[in-house]
């Protein structure tokens, strides 16, 4: 497996700056020291002319990780395989609107094909309509387009995620114990699908009495002050009463563990998401959240490259990476499915400092990364 380093300040901006051949739509592309993976990405080819591709992430301000991991994975891997490629990259910092702005610039710009992290999943039929006008295929990355007839999907599994999460409350959670369940944006179809994962465990659980569901909620634009919000009144409305708390994310997790912090309760089991710096140095360090579910971003990084390479130059992507579908509402979308991993204190080190993902530095001091 090949492993990726990097930083968030002067090392990463360093690496910017050298690299060539890449156009900026809205921000500064860059790229990394990231090496072959299974996808086959970062084998060398033959080039052909120069092509734009245009890579659109959906914001920065709750998930840094479309910044600092998924942009110059996706760079790095698509120059690897084509080093003509020309990727112009935006980011829509949460508008929908500068979304789709940002798409037709790209398409103006001349990009042949889209990869694209919806803002909103269920809004976004129109970006696969205003590239479907210009005969512009679409590759919906991490967020599945909904209602939309998107060319491919490239994510983790979902509802596996979500699954993960529910068997760690329910083997974690004592018998009779109460859980509270943050769920994410409404908006992301991913919420909804860790959502589905996670009510596939514990629903039986809750329907015998072996576990009760005291409060659940989706968050939001997965904004940690209103979950900070919706978990005081969960406190609230249980009277404290609280044994398990399942958070779809880390950021979800961090305003849990406030909240339960400011009542003086300890102890319980909150799950997590993203194995961020923060949510690892409370596994870790802190012992406030017990579990993170790591998702390889440069897998997919690869994989959405190797498929953008294939789509452009008129191959089919192989079944070895292409595994699944996903229905959106309107087709059954052809989709690299990824598997996530379940990160606890006992495993760091085997997972994402092994991966190259982090480093016990950042994980000790997560807020001078920032």
């Amino acid at each position: 497996m090949a492993k990726k380093t990097w930083k968030k300040s002067a090392t990463w901006m360093a690496a910017a700056a050298v690299v060539t051949g890449i156009v900026a739509g809205c921000g500064t592309s860059s790229t990394n020291s990231q090496g072959s993976t299974s996808t086959g990405a970062a084998s060398a080819v033959n080039a052909h002319p120069s092509v734009k591709i245009a890579f659109l992430m959906p914001e920065t301000n709750t998930s840094p990780r479309w910044e600092y991991d998924d942009r110059p994975d996706f760079i790095a891997a698509m120059k690897k395989l084509d080093p003509n490629a020309q990727v112009i990259y935006a980011n829509a910092q949460g508008s929908e609107a500068t979304q789709l702005q940002q798409v037709e610039s790209a398409i103006t710009e001349g990009a042949k094909l889209l990869v694209v992290a919806p803002v909103n999943g269920f809004a976004a039929t129109t970006i696969v309509t205003e590239a479907a006008k210009a005969h512009v295929p679409v590759i919906s990355y991490d967020r599945l387009i909904q209602n939309a007839k998107v060319d491919y999907y490239v994510s983790f599994n979902n509802v596996e995620v979500g699954k993960l999460q529910g068997e760690y409350i329910a083997q974690h959670t004592k018998k009779g114990g109460t859980v509270v369940m943050l769920d994410g944006a409404e908006t992301d179809p991913n919420a909804k699908q860790f959502a589905q994962g996670a009510h596939e465990v514990l629903d039986p659980l809750f329907k015998s009495g072996k576990l009760k569901l005291g409060y659940e909620q989706y968050t939001p634009n997965w904004d940690s002050q209103q979950a900070l919000t919706e978990m005081q009144q969960a406190l609230t409305r249980l009277h404290n009463h609280v044994n398990a708390v399942l958070a779809a994310n880390d950021n979800l997790a961090g305003a849990a563990i406030q909240a339960l912090e400011q009542q003086h309760i300890k102890g319980i089991p909150v799950t997590g998401q993203d194995a961020t710096d923060a949510g690892l140095h409370r596994i870790y360090y802190d012992g406030t959240q017990s579990m993170t579910v790591y998702k390889p971003i440069y897998e997919e990084a690869d994989a959405a490259a190797q498929l953008a390479y294939d789509v452009i130059t008129g191959k089919k992507p192989p079944a070895s990476l292409v595994n699944g579908t996903v229905n959106n509402g309107a087709t059954n979308v052809p989709s690299v499915l990824l598997q996530p991993i379940v990160v606890t204190k006992s495993n760091i080190a085997s997972t994402v400092i092994k991966d190259g993902f982090t480093t016990w530095a950042r994980i000790k001091n997560p807020a001078e990364q920032q």
